[in-house]
């Protein structure tokens, strides 16, 4: 489209660039949803706030990866689509990426998506997807290997809980072996991501230097992501972060070979389901690992 322009993220489109998020994922999670699932909510005031401080984080530690489309007609000016990518190190990841549906099927998606590319420099890629048929038919066309996720949902059985040991709060002097274990597992540490995500999330570590593991908990214990040496010490995070959950919980990127999640899951009655697709390209799938849908 003519009056689309696709260039770098500015700290002053932040908030368009989050409205049209919301609309996006919005209308993309109605479509796709099932019968069974829970009727989809607009995004919260307050998950939009937190969506805007995220992004603007990523634009202060790797700018050259956070691109906007804006659409001008007669003197209007508005965000259509965005693509925030980021590179640590050796790995480069996709944050977020969406066009509002008003403007899908015209390009728009491609040339946000070959920037954001372009911004990898032959890194290993990593990042989560949903089944947008357009998007797919892009990140195939780009190399990358679609690995279908499941996720869990529903209220914990308490009676199923097991007693943990082992575990403690995380500080920022983990930060040290939680990057060697990220570079273990999925090519490159999370590096600056583990600070901001230790001032917005729960932190919990094992504390065995021969099987080393941590979890990050959003505000209702649900587990926002999870590394481990082994799967015996990520199921013993995932127990906690189940023990820590406040009414119906949430776990999801579960790819397949992270089946010791499904087993702890399942044993605490959790219903399973399907949701999207890890892809990865130039590295395998993570595991013992569950991902972060931002932080990868």
């Amino acid at each position: 489209m003519d009056s689309v322009q696709v260039r770098l993220m500015r700290e002053a489109d932040l908030p368009s660039a989050e409205r049209a998020s919301a609309v996006t994922f919005f209308e993309s999670e109605r479509s796709t949803r099932r019968v069974s699932d829970p009727e989809i909510e607009p995004r919260s005031a307050d998950a939009s706030q937190q969506w805007v401080d995220r992004m603007r984080f990523f634009l202060s530690i790797d700018p050259e990866g956070c691109w906007v489309a804006i659409d001008e007609v007669a003197g209007a000016r508005r965000t259509v689509g965005f693509a925030i990518a980021q590179n640590r190190a050796g790995l480069w990841f996709l944050a977020t990426y969406g066009v509002l549906p008003s403007h899908q099927g015209q390009g728009v998606g491609k040339r946000l998506l070959d920037a954001a590319l372009a911004h990898a420099g032959g890194r290993p890629g990593i990042f989560s997807s949903s089944v947008h048929p357009g998007a797919t038919r892009r990140y195939r066309a780009a190399d990358f290997s679609l690995h279908p996720q499941m996720r869990m949902v529903g209220v914990v059985d308490r009676s199923t809980l097991p007693v943990i040991d082992g575990l403690r709060e995380g500080r920022a002097d983990d930060f040290a072996w939680m990057d060697q274990l990220d570079r273990d597992l999925r090519v490159a540490g999370h590096g600056p991501d583990h600070g901001y995500m230790l001032d917005t999330l729960r932190l919990v570590v094992c504390r065995d230097p021969a099987r080393p593991g941590y979890v990050y908990l959003d505000d209702r214990g649900r587990a926002s992501l999870l590394a481990a040496s082994d799967p015996a010490t990520a199921r013993k995070l995932l127990w906690e972060a189940l023990a820590s959950s406040q009414g119906p919980t949430l776990v999801n990127c579960i790819t397949a070979p992270n089946e010791w999640a499904i087993d702890v899951g399942l044993a605490a009655r959790l219903d399973i389901g399907q949701e999207g697709y890890i892809a990865v390209r130039g590295m395998p799938v993570p595991a013992p690992y569950l991902a972060s849908g931002h932080f990868l």
